[in-house]
């Protein structure tokens, strides 16, 4: 049990949106103490047909 509470402490699960306004979203863990801040990813986007930035939303 506090293993649990502390994976989902450490690694949440974010949503990344893509900046290309197509509003497609993947989801992902991260490591909130090697990236504290918003992370960017550049990922594919199959509604442009192209790699875009993905932010993450909160």
């Amino acid at each position: 049990m506090l293993s649990s509470m502390a994976r989902n402490e450490l690694r949440p699960i974010i949503k990344l949106r893509s900046t290309a306004g197509t509003g497609y979203t993947y989801v992902t863990r991260k490591n909130r103490r090697n990236d504290p801040d918003r992370m960017t990813l550049r990922k594919y986007d199959p509604i442009v047909g192209r790699h875009v930035d993905f932010r993450e939303e909160r």
